[in-house]
């Protein structure tokens, strides 16, 4: 087999396709990572967006504890209600409700974490049975600081 020697438009087209090759190689070595300039960007919006869902994060916890609150205000109050009528007379400390089973135990407050910080409302004493001692009437939150809503706890 002999061999063809191609004239003409060949070699050009030969070289062309080779400096293209050489330059698409350069081209594609300077793209193979990202600039400094576009890391920190990427970073900067990274921050910026876990910074948002912390600050959330951190009022969803706000404000489910809240809510925790007022129902074990609501309930803690009820209990004193329902045992106002059915014995005419207020009991004499919380652990009464558990022990007539009114409740089955005195709920924690979620920010004090603790079930001894409630504030009690004594009742008035009875102008028309002296005799009769004051009992728990109503009950607060012991717990300090101010509410998402801008009241204070101990107001609850």
């Amino acid at each position: 087999m002999g061999r063809t020697i191609v004239t003409g438009k060949w070699p050009a087209f030969a070289r062309a396709a080779g400096r293209q090759a050489s330059a698409f190689a350069r081209a594609s070595a300077r793209q193979g990572g990202f600039t400094l300039m576009e890391l920190l960007i990427v970073i900067t919006l990274i921050v910026i967006l876990a910074g948002i869902s912390l600050s959330m994060h951190a009022t969803s916890v706000r404000r489910a504890k809240e809510a925790v609150l007022k129902e074990n205000l609501f309930r803690l109050n009820d209990s004193l209600d329902q045992y106002y009528a059915d014995k005419g007379t207020w009991p004499p400390d919380l652990s009464a409700l558990v022990t007539e089973s009114y409740i089955r135990q005195i709920p924690r407050d979620p920010f004090t974490e603790s079930a001894d910080t409630w504030q009690i409302e004594m009742s008035e004493p009875d102008p028309s049975n002296p005799d009769a001692a004051p009992g728990v009437r109503g009950v607060k939150s012991g717990a300090p600081g101010v509410a998402l809503d801008g009241t204070n706890y101990t107001d609850w």
